[in-house]
């Protein structure tokens, strides 16, 4: 402030000050208020700030759980649904086994029925080998193990005989087969 010029004395000097000093004491207190809501402004705004902070921190918490919540879920349904297929495979295995196991069976029993005489063709087979031990049996007692061999230079039939038994028949032509 440019400064007057004082008239008498200094009292024109003194007021001008006081009235400067005013001013400026008004000025500071003006300041100051200032300063003072400012710092209110300032702690509001600080406070403010917390609450959005611990807002968006809640939110972000309730968000990141409902999606944690989700996976969850969402993991559960994809088990469950890995185990319903698991039990649908052990049962189409089973069943597929079974399956094979009846057809191979089937095969094998249909070769066996196809391939295998009857009953009666086996008690058929029975009486004809009964009746062939008989003729076998019969044959042995009445020269059925008779040695018989080709010799000489005709290949004649010729039997081996016991030259200790005696010879029969009228020329004394038969002998006793050895063995006999």
């Amino acid at each position: 402030m440019p400064r007057r010029a004082s008239t008498k004395g200094g009292s024109m000097t003194d007021a001008a000050l006081s009235t400067e000093a005013m001013k400026l004491g008004l000025l500071m207190e003006a300041a100051q208020a200032q300063q003072q809501m400012s710092q209110e402004s300032l702690d509001r705004l600080a406070a403010h700030t917390r609450d959005l902070d611990a807002m968006v921190r809640d939110e972000v918490q309730r968000t990141v759980a409902e999606a944690l919540g989700n996976v969850a879920t969402e993991s559960r349904r994809a088990t469950e649904s890995l185990q319903r297929v698991r039990r649908v495979a052990h049962l189409r295995t089973l069943l597929w086994t079974v399956l094979i196991a009846m057809i191979c069976s089937g095969v094998a029993m249909g070769e066996a029925w196809w391939m295998l005489p009857s009953q009666r063709q086996i008690a058929a087979m029975r009486a004809r080998r009964d009746s062939l031990a008989a003729n076998i049996a019969r044959l042995e007692r009445r020269g059925g193990l008779l040695e018989v061999r080709t010799c000489g230079p005709r290949a004649s039939l010729c039997v081996r005989v016991d030259r200790m038994a005696p010879a029969y028949g009228p020329s004394a032509d038969y002998l006793v087969v050895k063995g006999y």
